[in-house]
C-alpha cells in the first residue's frame, strides 16, 4: 500500500459529497477516483472535489490498481453486490449502512471479506462519534449505574419526496426502518446489547413503503423505547438513564456535538464538537485498522453488523416489511 491510503468513491449522492469533504481533512487519505454509471456525473463530481480520476462504470474503478479502499454509498439494494465485487478485486471496503438488506446479504459480505483477506466495515458513523464513544465509556464504567431506560428517536417528514427515490421506493428497500431506524436500534444495542424480547409496530404508505415504526426492546432490568418515521419530524434526542443518573444527547443525537449528564438534580453540559461533518472519525478508524493489519474493526465488528441486521430482520418479520425483489 502506498504511503497515503487511496480512496475510490462509488455512488455520488449527498452522503458521498459530505464524506469526501471529510476525507479531505484526513492527511493520510487521498481521494483518488469516483465512479458513477453516468460518466458525466462522475466527471462533475470529480471536478467539484478535485478528484483526479472519474469512471463511468463501477467495474472500471474496481479494476484501478491504485485504489486501496472503496467507499460504497449507493442505494441499499446494491450494497451487497458492489461490496463483494470490490472485495473480489482485492479492495478494502467501507460500506454505507445498512451493510445489507438482510442477514443473508451481510453473511455473504463477511464471507467475501474473509475469503479475500480484505478489510470490511459498515459505515455506521455514529459509532465513532466522540460524544457517543464517551457516553458508552460512561455507561460501561457504571458512571450512571445500571441502565434502566433508554429512549432514542429519528424522524423527519419525507412524504413530499420523489416516490421513485431510495427513501420511499420499496424496489430500493425504501422505508424508515433501514434508512434511519437503524440509528435508534444501534444505540440500544451499543449500550444494552441484544434484547431478550423485541416488540414493534409499523405503519405503511399506500405504495407499500414502511413509514413509521415504534419498538420496545426488553432487557432483564431495562427497556429501550425506539422510533423512526417519515410522516412527521421528531426532536431526534436520546436519553440514557441509570440508577445513579441520566445522560441526555440533544437533537440530531446520531451526529452529537456534546451531551448533558444529570446526577442528584444537577446538570453538567459537555461540548465535543466534531471535526468536519463527523465522517472524519470512521475514516480514521479504517486507516488505523489497515495500519494494524486488521480485517475488521474492534469498535464496530462483523459480529456487530450481524447482530444489528438480525434485529432489523426481526422487526421486519413482526410487521410484514418486505421488498418486491425478495419475493
Amino acid at each position: 500500500m502506498s504511503e497515503k491510503v487511496r480512496w475510490g468513491i462509488i455512488g455520488l449522492g449527498n452522503i458521498a459529497s459530505n464524506f469526501v469533504k471529510d476525507l479531505a481533512l484526513v492527511k493520510e487519505a487521498e481521494i483518488y477516483a469516483a465512479a458513477s454509471r453516468n460518466l458525466e456525473k462522475a466527471k462533475g463530481f470529480s471536478k467539484e472535489y478535485n478528484i483526479p480520476n472519474a469512471f463511468g462504470s463501477y467495474k472500471e474503478l474496481l479494476e484501478c490498481k491504485e485504489v486501496d479502499v472503496v467507499y460504497i454509498a449507493t442505494p441499499h439494494t446494491s450494497h451487497c453486490e458492489l461490496s463483494i465485487m470490490a472485495m473480489e478485486h482485492g479492495k478494502h471496503v467501507l460500506c454505507e449502512k445498512p451493510m445489507g438488506i438482510n442477514r443473508v446479504e451481510v453473511e455473504k459480505m463477511i464471507a467475501a471479506a474473509q475469503e479475500n483477506k480484505v478489510f470490511l466495515m459498515e459505515a455506521l458513523w455514529s459509532r465513532f462519534n466522540p460524544s457517543i464513544r464517551k457516553v458508552k465509556q460512561m455507561v460501561d464504567s457504571g458512571d450512571i449505574g445500571p441502565l434502566a431506560y433508554l429512549h432514542a428517536d429519528f424522524a423527519f417528514y419525507a412524504l413530499d419526496r420523489d416516490f421513485n427515490g431510495r427513501v420511499l421506493n420499496p424496489e430500493l428497500a425504501g422505508g424508515s426502518l433501514l434508512d434511519i431506524g437503524i440509528y435508534p436500534i444501534f444505540l440500544a444495542y451499543l449500550l444494552l446489547g441484544k434484547p431478550d424480547q423485541l416488540f414493534s409496530t409499523s405503519n405503511f404508505h399506500p405504495n407499500g413503503a414502511e413509514v413509521q415504526t415504534s419498538m420496545i426492546f426488553k432487557y432483564p432490568k431495562a427497556q429501550a423505547i425506539l422510533y423512526s418515521g417519515f410522516t412527521s419530524r421528531s426532536e431526534m434526542k436520546a436519553e440514557i438513564s441509570g440508577e445513579k443518573g441520566s445522560i441526555f444527547i440533544p437533537g440530531r443525537w446520531h451526529e452529537a456535538q456534546g451531551y448533558t449528564v444529570e446526577r442528584n438534580g444537577e446538570k453538567e453540559e459537555f461540548s465535543m464538537p466534531t471535526t468536519g461533518r463527523g465522517y472524519f472519525y470512521e475514516i480514521n478508524e479504517v486507516h488505523d485498522c489497515l495500519d494494524q493489519g486488521k480485517l475488521e474493526s474492534s469498535l464496530w465488528s462483523h459480529r456487530n453488523s450481524m447482530d444489528l441486521i438480525s434485529l432489523m430482520d426481526t422487526v421486519r418479520k413482526q410487521n410484514g416489511i418486505t421488498f418486491p425483489f425478495e419475493e
